[in-house]
């Protein structure tokens, strides 16, 4: 279909705004009373030579990690621990507890690790897109020491500061 060139420019206009084709396509409808299918639309803005704006970017920046562990259930399954940094980071304090950085964020997680609490008891963490931090003990049911817990978190935002998180 052919537009008029005061449709033309009113088009052009829109895409300077950084309307997406559907707004345009009911833009046309609404203001023009013109009935143009999406693939339309798109064909009229390819022959004006326009080029749609992307939209920003919805990804921030900065992420603050959660001082305490996700509560309420067992974490969302995972897949078996990736490939590690070579070595965990000993934490300052009175426990004993190690954690690593996956090189490779297991599926669904921005970041993920491995921590081993003074217990020796093991546990996958991870911090998810909403910026939920979540253990999953290897053994069923363990909870580690609060002490071994704040030892956990300290070590976290250090490695994770190291990292640009």
């Amino acid at each position: 279909m052919k537009l008029d060139d005061a449709q033309n420019q009113k088009v052009a206009a829109w895409i300077a705004e950084g309307l997406k084709l559907s707004e345009i396509q009911k833009r046309l409808n609404d203001e023009c009373g013109l009935n143009l299918t999406y693939m339309e639309v798109r064909f009229v803005v390819d022959d004006l030579k326009l080029v749609p704006k992307d939209p920003p970017s919805k990804v921030e920046k900065t992420l603050s990690p959660p001082v305490a562990a996700a509560k309420g259930g067992p974490p969302p399954p995972l897949n078996e621990p990736q490939e590690e940094d070579a070595s965990p980071a000993p934490l300052a304090g009175s426990s004993k507890v190690s954690l690593s950085v996956d090189t490779v964020a297991r599926p669904g997680a921005l970041v993920s690790g491995n921590v081993t609490f003074s217990d020796g008891q093991s546990a996958i963490w991870y911090l998810d897109q909403t910026g939920r931090l979540g253990l999953g003990p290897k053994q069923p049911g363990y909870k580690p020491s609060a002490a071994d817990l704040q030892s956990f978190q300290q070590s976290l935002e250090a490695e994770l500061s190291k990292i640009g998180f």
